[in-house]
Protein backbone atom coordinates (compact mmCIF):
# COMPACT_ATOMS: atom_id res chain seq x y z
CA UNK A 1 0.00 0.00 0.00
CA UNK A 2 1.43 3.34 -0.83
CA UNK A 3 2.27 5.67 1.94
CA UNK A 4 -0.61 8.12 1.28
CA UNK A 5 -3.59 5.33 0.54
CA UNK A 6 -1.86 4.24 4.23
CA UNK A 7 -1.85 7.49 6.30
CA UNK A 8 -5.91 8.23 4.53
CA UNK A 9 -7.36 4.99 5.82
CA UNK A 10 -5.40 5.32 9.53
CA UNK A 11 -7.08 8.71 9.45
CA UNK A 12 -10.37 7.65 8.08
CA UNK A 13 -10.51 4.54 10.96
CA UNK A 14 -9.68 7.29 13.58
CA UNK A 15 -12.34 9.32 12.54
CA UNK A 16 -14.56 6.74 12.64
CA UNK A 17 -13.67 5.61 15.80
CA UNK A 18 -13.98 9.18 17.10
CA UNK A 19 -17.44 9.56 16.16
CA UNK A 20 -18.40 6.26 17.21
CA UNK A 21 -17.36 7.25 20.82
CA UNK A 22 -18.64 10.74 20.84
CA UNK A 23 -21.66 9.42 22.47
CA UNK A 24 -20.63 7.25 25.04
CA UNK A 25 -17.46 8.96 26.58
CA UNK A 26 -16.51 12.68 27.49
CA UNK A 27 -14.01 14.01 25.87
CA UNK A 28 -10.01 14.34 26.59
CA UNK A 29 -10.24 18.00 27.31
CA UNK A 30 -9.60 19.16 31.15
CA UNK A 31 -12.20 19.98 33.46
CA UNK A 32 -14.05 16.92 34.78
CA UNK A 33 -14.90 13.79 34.85
CA UNK A 34 -14.46 11.28 32.21
CA UNK A 35 -17.54 9.62 32.60
CA UNK A 36 -20.94 10.53 31.47
CA UNK A 37 -23.54 9.88 33.39
CA UNK A 38 -27.25 8.67 32.92
CA UNK A 39 -30.42 11.50 32.06
CA UNK A 40 -31.72 13.41 35.97
CA UNK A 41 -35.18 12.15 36.41
CA UNK A 42 -37.71 14.54 37.18
CA UNK A 43 -38.55 13.94 40.50
CA UNK A 44 -36.32 13.89 43.90
CA UNK A 45 -34.52 11.09 44.40
CA UNK A 46 -35.60 7.92 46.46
CA UNK A 47 -33.65 7.06 49.63
CA UNK A 48 -30.28 4.77 49.69
CA UNK A 49 -28.48 2.64 51.63
CA UNK A 50 -25.14 3.66 49.80
CA UNK A 51 -26.04 7.40 51.89
CA UNK A 52 -22.13 8.97 52.24
CA UNK A 53 -21.44 12.18 53.87
CA UNK A 54 -19.32 14.68 51.59
CA UNK A 55 -18.71 18.33 52.30
CA UNK A 56 -17.10 18.65 49.07
CA UNK A 57 -18.87 17.35 46.02
CA UNK A 58 -16.81 17.15 42.05
CA UNK A 59 -17.73 15.86 38.90
CA UNK A 60 -16.53 12.55 39.81
CA UNK A 61 -19.29 12.45 42.44
CA UNK A 62 -22.10 12.07 40.06
CA UNK A 63 -24.61 9.90 40.47
CA UNK A 64 -23.82 9.35 44.27
CA UNK A 65 -25.84 9.77 47.03
CA UNK A 66 -24.77 12.53 49.92
CA UNK A 67 -26.22 12.63 53.77
CA UNK A 68 -26.45 15.47 55.43
CA UNK A 69 -27.46 16.32 58.72
CA UNK A 70 -29.34 19.96 59.18
CA UNK A 71 -26.68 22.94 59.86
CA UNK A 72 -24.33 20.83 57.31
CA UNK A 73 -22.87 22.81 54.07
CA UNK A 74 -22.16 20.78 50.97
CA UNK A 75 -19.77 22.94 48.06
CA UNK A 76 -20.09 21.75 44.63
CA UNK A 77 -17.05 22.94 42.50
CA UNK A 78 -17.49 21.49 38.73
CA UNK A 79 -14.58 22.33 36.87
CA UNK A 80 -15.05 23.68 33.08
CA UNK A 81 -13.38 24.98 30.18
CA UNK A 82 -14.30 27.41 28.12
CA UNK A 83 -15.24 25.30 25.42
CA UNK A 84 -17.30 22.83 28.02
CA UNK A 85 -18.81 25.11 30.31
CA UNK A 86 -20.92 23.52 33.08
CA UNK A 87 -24.41 24.98 33.51
CA UNK A 88 -25.48 26.29 37.02
CA UNK A 89 -26.07 23.66 39.44
CA UNK A 90 -29.91 22.86 39.27
CA UNK A 91 -31.66 22.54 42.88
CA UNK A 92 -34.97 19.58 42.49
CA UNK A 93 -36.20 19.15 45.73
CA UNK A 94 -36.33 20.93 49.72
CA UNK A 95 -34.32 20.57 52.56
CA UNK A 96 -31.24 22.70 50.96
CA UNK A 97 -30.85 26.79 51.04
CA UNK A 98 -28.10 28.32 49.00
CA UNK A 99 -25.32 29.81 50.70
CA UNK A 100 -22.29 31.66 49.53
CA UNK A 101 -20.25 29.65 47.53
CA UNK A 102 -17.02 32.18 46.97
CA UNK A 103 -15.82 33.20 43.39
CA UNK A 104 -15.21 31.28 40.43
CA UNK A 105 -12.64 32.83 38.48
CA UNK A 106 -12.09 30.25 35.54
CA UNK A 107 -14.69 30.17 32.44
CA UNK A 108 -16.64 27.43 32.43
CA UNK A 109 -16.50 26.32 36.08
CA UNK A 110 -19.82 25.88 38.34
CA UNK A 111 -19.77 26.69 42.28
CA UNK A 112 -22.28 26.68 44.63
CA UNK A 113 -23.00 25.94 48.39
CA UNK A 114 -25.90 24.75 49.98
CA UNK A 115 -26.84 24.89 53.72
CA UNK A 116 -29.24 22.26 54.95
CA UNK A 117 -31.64 23.47 56.89
CA UNK A 118 -34.40 21.20 57.23
CA UNK A 119 -35.30 17.38 56.60
CA UNK A 120 -35.94 16.45 53.11
CA UNK A 121 -34.77 14.98 49.61
CA UNK A 122 -32.92 17.01 46.93
CA UNK A 123 -31.84 16.59 43.16
CA UNK A 124 -28.27 18.51 42.48
CA UNK A 125 -27.35 18.66 39.14
CA UNK A 126 -25.87 20.34 35.97
CA UNK A 127 -25.01 19.78 32.19
CA UNK A 128 -22.17 20.92 29.92
CA UNK A 129 -21.37 19.92 26.07
CA UNK A 130 -19.81 16.79 25.90
CA UNK A 131 -17.37 17.61 22.60
CA UNK A 132 -16.04 21.44 22.15
CA UNK A 133 -18.20 23.12 19.24
CA UNK A 134 -15.20 24.65 17.40
CA UNK A 135 -15.20 26.01 13.53
CA UNK A 136 -14.02 23.61 11.67
CA UNK A 137 -13.22 20.94 13.92
CA UNK A 138 -15.02 17.49 14.06
CA UNK A 139 -18.00 17.94 17.10
CA UNK A 140 -20.92 16.24 18.37
CA UNK A 141 -24.49 17.43 20.08
CA UNK A 142 -23.99 15.34 23.35
CA UNK A 143 -24.70 16.88 26.88
CA UNK A 144 -22.64 15.76 29.85
CA UNK A 145 -25.01 15.76 32.46
CA UNK A 146 -23.42 15.44 36.70
CA UNK A 147 -26.07 14.57 39.40
CA UNK A 148 -25.90 13.89 43.30
CA UNK A 149 -29.07 13.01 45.39
CA UNK A 150 -29.17 14.61 49.20
CA UNK A 151 -30.68 13.43 51.72
CA UNK A 152 -31.04 16.06 54.32
CA UNK A 153 -31.71 14.14 57.89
Amino acid sequence: MRPTTHRTALALAALTLLLAGCGTQAGSEGGGGDTVSPPPSSSPPSPSPDCTSAAELDAADSGSTVCLSVGDTVRISLDGTKSRPWKPVAVDGSGLEATNSGIVLLPGDASSAYKAVSAGQVRLSSQRPLCANETGRVSCKGIQEWWVAVEVK
